[in-house]
């Protein structure tokens, strides 16, 4: 079953294609002790897009305006998703039954948990938390019968 995890600060950050660019910034990350939840690398020929979820979004920012790259920060949705057939396509499903556009998604594995975090841009951020969010059912008050009677 799909978890809704809330959301999160994505840091978007635009890089030069050559050697040695991505180590950089994950080590001033790690430098910050800055644990990295999520990542995506999207390139074209002159420049990739390093699309990231930090555990510390303060100190992620304060890490990526040292290094004086241009970077853009979004709110995302997190879901977290059993690892199986048909789980992404479940979540996709829901959304776009409420006609919510999905403008890219990445997830990341973990096979201790059997589960995967999926990371989702979507149109419309605050009507996606409203139908992801799992409510907690009511809790049935005990049924008191008087002593004798079953």
């Amino acid at each position: 079953m799909m978890e809704f995890s809330g959301t999160a600060t994505q840091f978007s950050v635009f890089l030069v294609s050559k050697p040695g660019v991505l180590t950089q910034v994950c080590q001033a990350l790690a430098k910050e002790k800055v644990n990295i939840i999520a990542l995506t690398m999207m390139d074209s020929n002159e420049h990739g897009v390093l699309r990231l979820i930090a555990q510390d979004t303060d100190r992620a920012r304060y890490a990526l305006r040292r290094l004086n790259l241009p970077t853009a920060e979004t709110d995302v949705v997190l879901a977290e998703l059993p690892n199986r057939p048909g789980a992404m396509a479940d979540l996709c499903s829901r959304l776009g039954a409420d006609h919510i556009t999905i403008n890219y998604a990445y997830c990341t594995g973990n096979a201790m948990n059997g589960r995967s975090l999926a990371v989702l841009k979507v149109s419309d951020l605050k009507r996606a938390i409203k139908l992801l969010e799992v409510r907690k059912p009511r809790r049935k008050e005990p049924v008191i019968r008087p002593r004798g009677r079953r």
